[in-house]
């Protein structure tokens, strides 16, 4: 079951770091890839940004206990998931998401969600839908600048060899 905590406000010592004086770095966020195996194979679920694009749950680490759990607690959010996070990330991808007079680049840490069960998420918007691999991959790659296509439909290849290698192992 994900840990699900409300957001917490950017403070440091009491005070409010305006973005300008805020480190220039990529800020690390978190994504849920969520999949569930098929008599006919894999499937991954993602859901629709507010401008429509396509992408893995995902958002910051918010106070959570851990950034598994921070993954778990988007899965929910966004697509109203409940499975097995892996504590680790199985790679790391640059996004980018346009901010009102800027665009924020940030690194994500992927992890793994085997899907138990699902629910309606929380934000309605959302639109969950299951996709086979290449299809996810051409979903993710709409709308993007090269680079970030690149990098997110990367994920997708990522994701399926290491579920193939668990498949592998459990036989």
């Amino acid at each position: 079951m994900p840990v699900v905590q409300r957001s917490q406000s950017r403070r440091t010592s009491g005070r409010f770091i305006p973005r300008s004086k805020r480190t220039t770095a990529p800020r690390n966020h978190v994504a849920a890839v969520c999949y569930r195996v098929q008599n006919d194979g894999v499937e991954l679920l993602l859901v629709r940004t507010r401008t429509g694009r396509w992408t893995f749950p995902k958002g910051r680490v918010e106070g959570d206990p851990s950034r598994a759990a921070a993954a778990a607690r988007e899965a929910f959010e966004e697509a109203g998931v409940f499975g097995r996070v892996e504590s680790h990330p199985i790679c790391q991808y640059l996004h980018s998401k346009q901010m009102s007079f800027h665009f924020d680049e940030h690194l994500v840490d992927a992890h793994l969600c085997e899907v138990v069960s699902q629910v309606s998420p929380e934000e309605t918007h959302r639109d969950p839908t299951w996709f086979d691999p290449a299809k996810a991959k051409r979903r993710l790659g709409e709308n993007r600048k090269r680079k970030y296509a690149s990098e997110i439909t990367r994920v997708v290849d990522r994701a399926v060899e290491h579920i193939q290698r668990r498949k592998d192992l459990s036989i």
